[in-house]
């Protein structure tokens, strides 16, 4: 009797463990623009992605001339980043953000990245990012990520060294931020 009583509180438990791995799976949207040869943004993005994939959740890595803004509203959370040039984000990411309907979003979570020179006057396109994304009700639960470039003209802009292991850390960071 007690193996019986034993078989079924284990077959509940691994029922109950399974159920509340699906409950903390996500459906993410990691959306970037990128604007150099190198697609270094696009890198960030990717690597963003794969950890958020492999820590679970379901994730779509999309250039922003690829999504429709209507469908946003079916993520449970946005990962938006772009580079940073003349000082801010990119014009179409910023339009992108301000075609999004302001009332669907509460609750939902949200995070910024960019790339950009790790210069005094270079700019931080997560930052503006970052500041859109509340108005449109996203919860901000972590500090934007920046990622910095470098090279002697925009043609030969590539990321630094060590600059991608950053960018897969910070989904770690944020998924354990979830958890909390």
């Amino acid at each position: 009797m007690f193996n019986s009583f034993q078989h079924k509180l284990s077959k509940i438990l691994k029922t109950h463990r399974s159920l509340r791995r699906k409950e903390s799976c996500l459906k993410i949207l990691v959306v970037y623009d990128t604007s150099s040869s190198k697609r270094n943004t696009e890198k960030v993005a990717a690597a963003i992605s794969e950890v958020l994939k492999v820590k679970g959740h379901n994730v779509d890595c999309m250039y922003i001339k690829d999504v429709d803004p209507g469908r946003v509203k079916n993520y449970d959370g946005v990962v938006a980043g772009a580079p940073t040039q003349w000082l801010r984000a990119t014009k179409s990411i910023v339009q992108f953000l301000d075609t999004l309907p302001k009332d669907e979003f509460s609750g939902k979570i949200g995070a910024a990245f960019d790339t950009q020179l790790e210069r005094m006057m270079s700019g931080n396109a997560a930052k503006g990012i970052e500041k859109k994304l509340p108005k449109l009700g996203f919860k901000i639960i972590m500090p934007p990520l920046v990622t910095y470039v470098e090279g002697s003209n925009v043609y030969e802009m590539h990321l630094k060294e060590g600059e991608l292991e950053k960018a897969r850390k910070y989904p770690k960071d944020l998924v354990i931020k979830l958890s909390q």
